[in-house]
């Protein structure tokens, strides 16, 4: 999870953390640096945090991820995250199916994908 706006070429999106939820629960990890009250800098590396999650089958981890995602929750003024792309690329077909290519982000934001 990045503090960056996917609309806008990835920029950074620094700003102050306001809210901070992290997702929990079996086979889901989080690791980041970041806490509520903290501020994003502009000039820094715009990674929030890691977000790790296992299943025994690859739908199952697509699904513990989706739910991990929709847990977890960055805002503040100014701040983007990329935690929408990322869903969107793990509800695309060609990843569903393993057969997507580094190109899927470039083809998902030209609208291609």
């Amino acid at each position: 999870m990045n503090a960056e706006d996917p609309a806008a070429g990835f920029v950074p999106a620094p700003g102050p953390v306001e809210r901070l939820v992290l997702p929990g629960g079996p086979f889901v990890r989080v690791d980041t640096h970041v806490r509520q009250g903290d501020v994003i800098p502009p000039r820094y590396d715009s990674l929030l945090a890691k977000l790790v999650v296992w299943a025994p089958r690859r739908d199952e981890a697509i699904a513990r991820m989706h739910r991990a995602l929709d847990e977890f929750e960055v805002s503040g003024p100014g701040i983007k995250t990329t935690r929408t792309f990322l869903a969107e690329v793990l509800s695309h077909p060609r990843f569903r199916a393993a057969e997507h290519f580094t190109s899927l982000v470039d083809d998902l934001l030209s609208g291609k994908a």
